[in-house]
């Protein structure tokens, strides 16, 4: 198939130029997003695929497997091509699968970012988020650590993820913030708020679950009529309305399948029309 990834346009994350459509890692890990993938080497070749195909956004987290989907992104990837950013995340700790506790202490986040550089192979990360803020901790206190960590070179730039705009902006008189990740697609849109004031801030908005697990890809999804329209599938759709929604969007689609990815990433030769955006959203 024909992948055109420089038609979506383009984000500076982490002092690079990426693609806005990137690959969200987080299903490369076993069910629950505990332990290893039922299938090592087909994820291994999944991770290749990826930057096959352009793609120079991953996505990850200290936290898929826990620090499974790290490793497996070192051995499929490492050396990294020089333009690839690579996001990950830090302050849940994991007991169990589906099992998530945000912490936020700053002693633990150090930690965490030390053995996410050691796990990776990198000597910075490109991106640092914060992938839930801690209640038990000031939000300061957690946002300064990362401060810290990038003055110190060991982070290039810190985003925050699953985040109200008082909570951004309370973060943003500590630091600078890159970025926020918070759930985000065409049937579920509470972030909507966020994402206009980062487009006002020029701050990138990353959209997990942009096709609602699924939901937006079957037969039975409500923007089927479009993609009949356009001869596109319904994920594709959904995607490439993302795309469209704001320049500042940079989808994180995910998959361990190598057909799919390759579907999803047919989403920058989709062309919606205004009045089909605007009939989607």
């Amino acid at each position: 198939m024909s992948i055109s990834l420089p038609s979506t346009g383009t984000v500076t994350l982490g002092g690079k130029t990426v693609h806005r459509l990137g690959y969200g890692a987080m299903s490369l890990t076993g069910p629950g997003v505990w332990g290893p993938p039922r299938d090592h080497d087909e994820a291994i070749r999944v991770l290749r695929r990826v930057v096959e195909l352009g793609v120079n956004f991953i996505d990850t987290a200290d936290s898929y497997g826990p620090y499974v989907n790290e490793e497996l992104i070192r051995e499929a990837l490492h050396p990294y091509p020089e333009d690839l950013l690579i996001a990950t995340k830090a302050g849940f700790v994991r007991t169990g699968p589906g099992q998530w506790h945000p912490v936020g202490r700053p002693e633990y986040l150090r930690q965490e970012v030390e053995m996410s550089l050691r796990r990776l192979g990198a000597e910075r990360l490109g991106l640092l988020q914060l992938h839930r803020v801690d209640p038990r901790v000031p939000l300061e206190e957690q946002v300064g650590e990362l401060k810290a960590l990038r003055d110190e070179g060991k982070i290039a730039d810190i985003g925050l993820s699953e985040v109200t705009v008082e909570v951004l902006e309370r973060a943003r008189r500590v630091t600078g913030i890159a970025s926020v990740q918070n759930r985000y697609n065409l049937t579920l849109r509470d972030s909507e708020d966020v994402l206009e004031h980062c487009e006002r801030e020029g701050i990138v908005f990353i959209p997990y679950s942009p096709v609602a697990k699924g939901a937006l890809a079957g037969s039975g999804s409500p923007v089927q009529h479009v993609a009949k329209a356009v001869g596109a599938t319904p994920s594709q759709v959904a995607l490439a309305w993302l795309l469209a929604r704001s320049p500042v969007v940079a989808p994180i689609p995910g998959t361990s399948s190598i057909a799919h990815l390759e579907e999803n990433l047919g989403a920058s030769t989709v062309t919606l029309t205004d009045e089909q955006v605007r009939e989607l959203g």
